[in-house]
């Protein structure tokens, strides 16, 4: 079988992957992007969904970190409005907290170091009146309320892996690369489908290695290379509980040994609350989170909250493996969340290794590491991303708010609840999903929740959704909402009359 022959191969079917392979894809190069599970199976499925500056970064001085990451935040904000929306984040403050002074000083860089234009700005908050202090202890009395933007994390990758097939690129999820060889100035690799162990030859004539928490495993194993960099596994934990709070706000806290927790509502009903930080070297896809990191979870709510969370409110929990660059701190809290690239040229075969990176600075990752391999290709396309719109995102003026009232008048027959679910992961593209569809009867079987055969469909014909928990998991979140029996029905009915059929 002759290789197919291309310029490049992306490893990788994260975030950092899915937007390289779209930059590449929209400069002109033909590519390919292997992932060897599901789209953001990994880590970019198992953040703590914020698109934001970062602003605990401040304290380990990493400005151009975080202001890189607020200009992007306003970026991504513009160009997918539906998966990404602000949100306003309420710090309460007490004395045994970082000091008042300290806490106004990073408010007021975290306003003014990215060129703030869409979010509103940090304001003080008297607790003893302001609704947000309600659910909080009487003993905070004073906080601040600053500006950071929510996303879905897996749809972010997986739209960035649609505009890229859009534009050209091969997405292919489930594919292994188990060999990568150069051979007279290009890279001959072996790509494995694991659903049917068929073997596909590549000829490429760069590799990028955007492999996360396998990336040195891809450079010392895969493609016989080496690297004097490398990643620090470090394991954040999540847990999710039923909201108990009223409000949209989600809120900032600080735990007895100085890390932050997030508190931030989730799906309608839910509270999402992370993360830890805790050295890893286990195996990545055998990450959980375990008691210690929950019950440590439950002690930072209840430092500040009324009502008082128990082991038994947990109604899940997920981990994930954050593979940061390894900068030589001791303390994971304090290990950079900025990205390197290692540019391997031999041979005139560049390899290009991704260290880092967080979900907020993807597409300046992505943009950066075209810039890198832009000498490899001097007739590729310029950089184009920052005023582009991803998949569902072509909202006139970004205005979701607007959008979402338009909706109404094309279907008056569907439901508020469904409206919104269709309108936030699907954008504009939801008149593709619904098509002639004019009552809930034309969408088809209903599993619970908001979930139709109509979805289920689409995401299987156009998102690469092979498996039930594709779609409850990562293309939406519906597995949080069915029952179990609706659950166990959901999976017979897929495995029977989508898995089979496709």
């Amino acid at each position: 079988m002759n290789p197919d022959s291309i310029d490049l191969l992306v490893i990788g079917g994260g975030i950092n992957g899915a937007g390289i392979a779209r930059d590449a894809a929209g400069r002109g190069l033909s590519v390919i992007l292997c992932e060897k599970d599901d789209l953001a199976e990994g880590t970019s499925s198992r953040s703590g969904k914020l698109v934001h500056g970062g602003l605990r970064y401040l304290e380990y001085y990493e400005f151009r970190l975080v202001r890189e990451a607020l200009i992007e935040r306003e970026v991504l904000l513009n160009s997918a409005s539906h998966i990404i929306w602000p949100m306003r984040f309420v710090l309460p403050h007490s004395p045994s907290d970082r000091p008042a002074w300290l806490v106004r000083l990073g408010l007021f860089l975290y306003d003014h170091l990215g060129g703030r234009k869409k979010l509103p700005g940090t304001r003080a908050l008297d607790l003893t009146r302001a609704p947000e202090g309600e659910p909080l202890l009487d003993s905070y009395t004073k906080g601040f309320e600053y500006s950071d933007c929510w996303v879905d994390d897996a749809r972010l990758v997986v739209l960035n892996a649609v505009d890229a097939a859009e534009k050209g690129a091969t997405i292919l999820t489930r594919t292994t690369c188990f060999s990568a060889r150069r051979e007279k100035g290009v890279w001959l690799c072996q790509l494995r489908d694991s659903r049917t162990g068929s073997v596909r030859s590549v000829k490429a004539k760069a590799v990028v290695n955007a492999a996360g928490p396998w990336v040195n495993d891809i450079i010392n194993r895969v493609a016989g290379s080496n690297s004097r960099r490398q990643v620090r596994l470090v394991k954040g934990s999540h847990i999710i509980v039923p909201k108990f709070w009223s409000g949209q706000q989600a809120y900032l806290v600080q735990n007895h040994d100085k890390r932050v927790i997030f508190i931030n509502p989730y799906e309608g009903d839910k509270a999402l609350i992370g993360t830890t930080d805790i050295a890893y070297d286990g195996a990545p896809e055998a990450v959980s989170a375990d008691e210690a990191e929950i019950a440590y979870l439950i002690a930072a709510v209840n430092r500040y909250f009324k009502e008082k969370l128990r082991r038994s409110d947990v109604l899940t929990s997920f981990s994930g493996v954050r593979p940061l660059f390894d900068d030589g701190k001791g303390n994971p809290s304090a290990v950079t969340r900025d990205y390197v690239f290692d540019l391997d040229r031999t041979g005139d075969a560049p390899l290009l290794n991704v260290f880092g990176g967080k979900i907020t600075t993807f597409r300046k990752l992505s943009e950066h590491a075209l810039q890198k391999l832009a000498p490899f290709f001097p007739g590729m396309g310029e950089d184009w991303t920052a005023k582009a719109t991803l998949p569902g995102g072509d909202i006139a003026g970004a205005d979701y708010a607007s959008f979402s009232e338009s909706l109404k008048s094309h279907y008056p027959w569907m439901p508020r609840a469904l409206m919104q679910h269709y309108g936030r992961l699907y954008g504009t593209r939801i008149h593709a999903l619904v098509g002639t569809a004019q009552d809930l009867a034309g969408l088809g079987r209903h599993f619970g929740g908001q979930l139709y055969e109509a979805e289920v469909r689409y995401l299987a014909a156009h998102e690469w959704a092979e498996t039930a928990d594709d779609v409850l998991k990562r293309r939406t979140k519906e597995g949080l909402h069915l029952s179990e029996a609706e659950l166990a029905a959901f999976r017979a009915w897929f495995d029977t009359e989508v898995a089979k059929a496709a």
